[in-house]
């Protein structure tokens, strides 16, 4: 996808006026919480101009307030605003939190990779981008206390290692991040899985009554937590289903995977996309080929680590 600097404010839908949602273009929501104590910017989105952008629609709230930044995770679209903020140039220095996990991203070379095809793709938007690490880590749950609201940072592991969420009592509001999104949170590799939907029922815990996110619209609402778990465990039944019928990580014993064409998996296991797609009218926002896409994906971490763990239980 081609990515652009546009950064917009959503219109309230019914949360707490203290909470400002942006959106850069479809890619990702962030959040800015206003506090007596702070303003917080959650995320900074995709480079220093985005972030720049989400600065200017903070900056009414800052007069008698410190600017405080978190990173849900270290994940491009969420951190390569970073640089805005910490370093002997930062235009905006401020504090940046986040779980200490994440500091492994930016010495990790996919990173690097990850930049060097955008800055050739996309010189524009990424040419000037210089990942930079945040400034406190925490390794647990942390508190935040801005006076009048209290920010919650929730270890929410799964998608990625590092994932915070963000619970605020005082108004019963979750910021999930990609903890959980539409149509589901995807963790990079099988043996996250456990971790991920452990998560997932941690924030059902929480019993929120707003919850947004930064890969879903605001009016998902924290039925779509529900609806996440439920994947995950339908995905499960279908897949030890599959097992008990010789499929071996998404292919039937003894033929050779380079065969089995991804849009035939779901048929083969038994657990297509279509059977999988909840009622409620969000779920009619979702494009079907690239959830069915996404689908497959799931498929194959869950066939894995059910065959990697023989048959154990993910959850």
């Amino acid at each position: 996808m081609a990515h652009s600097n546009r950064v917009t404010l959503l219109p309230n839908q019914g949360w707490d006026p203290r909470l400002l949602v942006a959106a850069n273009d479809d890619l990702v929501q962030v959040c800015i919480v206003v506090t007596t104590r702070f303003v917080v910017l959650v995320d900074t989105l995709i480079n220093p101009a985005t972030a720049r952008a989400l600065v200017a629609l903070a900056q009414p709230y800052l007069r008698g307030r410190q600017l405080l930044v978190i990173n849900t995770h270290a994940d491009y679209d969420h951190a390569w605003g970073n640089q805005l903020f910490a370093g002997e140039d930062a235009a905006c220095p401020a504090p940046i939190i986040a779980h200490a996990r994440g500091l492994a991203e930016y010495a990790d070379p996919a990173m690097a990779a990850l930049l060097a095809e955008f800055r050739r793709s996309e010189p524009a938007i990424f040419g000037d981008v210089r990942p930079t690490p945040p400034t406190i880590t925490v390794d647990g749950p942390a508190v935040i206390h801005g006076g009048d609201l209290t920010l919650r940072l929730i270890p929410t592991p799964g998608h990625t290692p590092d994932h915070l969420a963000i619970y605020i009592p005082e108004i019963s509001t979750l910021w999930a991040g990609d903890a959980a999104e539409l149509p589901s949170p995807l963790p990079r590799c099988a043996a996250d899985l456990p971790a991920l939907r452990a998560s997932l029922r941690r924030l059902a815990d929480l019993h929120a009554t707003t919850a947004l996110y930064c890969h879903a619209p605001p009016t998902a609402g924290p039925q779509l937590i529900h609806d996440n778990l439920a994947y995950f465990d339908t995905l499960e039944t279908r897949c030890r289903a599959a097992q008990a019928r010789g499929v071996e990580r998404g292919v039937e014993r003894g033929v050779d995977p380079a065969t089995v064409d991804d849009a035939d998996l779901g048929a083969a296991v038994g657990a297509p996309w279509a059977d999988f797609i909840p009622r409620g009218a969000v779920w009619a926002t979702v494009d079907g080929p690239t959830a069915a896409k996404y689908h497959t994906q799931q498929l194959r971490l869950m066939l894995a680590y059910l065959s990697d763990e023989g048959g154990g239980q993910v959850r």
